[in-house]
C-alpha cells in the first residue's frame, strides 16, 4: 500500500499520560500540545521549517478549537505553513500518520508533522440555543460525560458496546477479563523497570502550570492503579451481569504526542540512528455492527494485513487500544494467537485514554519494542467510538 513513507528512528515522542483531573486539567491542549512539539524540536535540533504541513489531531473541545491547527502550527514555530485538524475519537492518531502517509507517497508533501493532543478533564459544556424549546429552554451537552455514556447512533454507552460483544462472543468471562487485566499491568510494570529504561526511550517531559508563579514538570504517568488479583476480584461489575469493572476498563486522561512522517532519505538525515529504517506500510478502517464496538479492531487489522501482503503469523510486535479487556480476548480469539502475548511495556487499559494521543504513544511503543527486537513487522489496532476501528502495518529495519 505504502513503499515511499518512511518515520525517522526517535523523531516522534509522547509525554506523559495523566489521569483526568490530574495536573493537566487545567491546560489549554492545543497550547500544551504546540508548547512541547516546540521544546522538543529545540532539544533534538529540529528546525520546524522542514515542514511543509501539520496534520493536528484533537477530539474535545478547547478554547479557540476553531483556529486550532494553524493555531498550532504557528505556536510550535512553523507559522508559515497549513495545517487541517482530524478527530475520529480513539482512532485520531491512526488516521493522522494515515493521512500524512498519502501526502509523502503521492509527493504532495516531503516532510510532515502529526501532533495529536487532548485534554479530557474539565471538557466542555456546550449550550445550544433552541428559540423553539419550552420557553425558549436552551440545548446542552457535556462533551466527555454525554459522549461515553450514550452513542446517538447506536443508542449505548460505551461499556454497554463491549458487553454486547461479550454476550455474542459466548466464551468470554469476568475471570478471563481480570486475568488479562493483571496481565497487561504486569506488562505496563516491565516498561517502569530499570529507572523506566523502557519508557525513556521515547517519552518526553511536559511543563504544566501550578500557579501564575511556579511552573511543574511532569515526568512520568500520572493516576495509575496499582492492581493485582485480589483487588479485581472484590470489583463489582459496572453494568448488571456484565463482566467488567472499574479494573478491565481504561480511564480517561491526558497528554499529547508527535511523531514526523517522511520520505526515504529525509528519515535518514533526521533518524538518531540511520540504520534503523521505519516504513509505515498499510492501513485498515472498519465499522463494526451497530453498538458492538469491541469488534472494530479484527476487520481493521484484517484490512491492514491484506494491503500490507501479511498475515498476523508474519507480525513481530502486536499493540492495541484495548479500552476494555474483552477488547483484546476477542481479538486473541479472532485471529487464534495468545492474549497474554501481546501489548508488551503497556497499554490503554493501564496508562490511560486520553483519546487524541492514545494511539499515536501506542504505535510509538511498538517501534521501539521492534528496534529492541530487531526489527520487524509491527501491527496496531484499536477500536474508537461509534462502533469504528483503524489498524496500521510498520515494518523496521536495519
Amino acid at each position: 500500500m505504502y513503499s515511499k513513507v518512511f518515520i525517522p528512528y526517535r523523531g516522534y515522542y509522547s509525554t506523559p499520560f495523566s489521569r483526568w483531573q490530574g495536573s493537566l486539567a487545567n491546560e489549554n491542549a492545543i497550547e500544551l500540545g504546540a508548547s512541547t512539539a516546540k521544546k522538543w524540536f529545540g532539544e533534538k535540533k529540529i528546525d520546524p521549517d522542514i515542514f511543509e504541513y501539520l496534520v493536528f489531531g484533537k477530539t474535545i473541545g478547547q478554547p479557540y478549537t476553531f483556529y486550532a491547527s494553524p493555531w498550532a502550527a504557528g505556536m510550535m514555530g512553523a507559522e508559515n505553513i497549513t495545517a487541517v485538524h482530524i478527530s475520529q475519537a480513539c482512532s485520531t492518531s491512526t488516521t493522522c500518520i494515515n493521512m500524512a502517509s498519502m501526502g509523502i507517497e503521492t509527493g504532495l508533501h516531503k516532510t510532515v508533522f502529526c501532533l495529536m493532543v487532548d485534554r479530557t478533564s474539565n471538557g466542555p459544556h456546550t449550550v445550544w440555543p433552541n428559540p423553539s424549546g419550552p420557553g425558549g429552554q436552551v440545548i446542552s451537552e457535556d462533551w466527555v460525560m454525554d459522549h461515553f455514556g450514550k452513542d446517538p447512533w447506536g443508542g449505548t454507552s460505551m461499556i454497554q458496546t463491549a458487553e454486547n460483544v461479550v454476550r455474542m462472543a459466548g466464551n468470554i468471562n469476568r475471570e478471563e477479563c481480570d486475568a488479562v487485566t493483571l496481565k497487561r499491568y504486569g506488562q505496563y510494570e516491565e516498561a517502569l523497570q530499570n529507572d523506566r529504561e523502557f519508557q525513556k526511550r521515547y517519552m518526553f517531559p511536559v511543563e504544566y502550570t501550578i500557579s501564575r508563579k511556579e511552573k511543574g514538570l511532569l515526568e512520568a504517568d500520572e493516576g495509575i492503579t496499582r492492581t493485582t488479583e485480589e483487588g479485581l476480584k472484590k470489583l463489582k461489575p459496572l453494568l448488571p451481569d456484565g463482566v467488567h469493572t472499574f479494573g478491565s476498563q481504561t480511564h480517561p486522561a491526558d497528554g499529547n504526542c508527535g511523531l514526523i512522517v517522511t520520505d526515504k532519505e529525509q528519515a535518514r538525515q533526521l533518524s538518531a540512528d540511520p540504520a534503523v529504517e521505519i516504513g509505515v506500510i498499510s492501513y485498515g478502517f472498519s465499522r463494526a455492527p451497530k453498538a458492538h464496538m469491541a469488534i472494530s479492531p479484527v476487520p481493521s487489522a484484517r484490512m491492514a494485513l491484506e494491503k500490507a501482503g501479511l498475515s498476523i503469523k508474519d507480525i513481530k510486535v502486536i499493540k492495541t487500544h484495548n479500552p476494555f479487556a474483552a477488547n483484546d480476548i476477542y481479538m486473541a480469539n479472532e485471529f487464534g494467537i495468545d492474549v497474554m502475548g501481546f501489548n508488551n511495556y503497556g497499554s490503554p487499559i493501564i496508562f490511560g485514554h486520553p483519546q487524541g494521543p492514545t494511539a499515536g504513544r501506542c504505535i510509538i511503543e511498538m517501534i521501539e519494542e521492534l528496534v529492541m527486537n530487531g526489527g520487524g513487522y509491527g501491527l496496531f489496532t484499536g477500536c474508537a467510538a461509534g462502533d469504528t476501528g483503524a489498524a496500521m502495518v510498520l515494518k523496521v529495519s536495519g
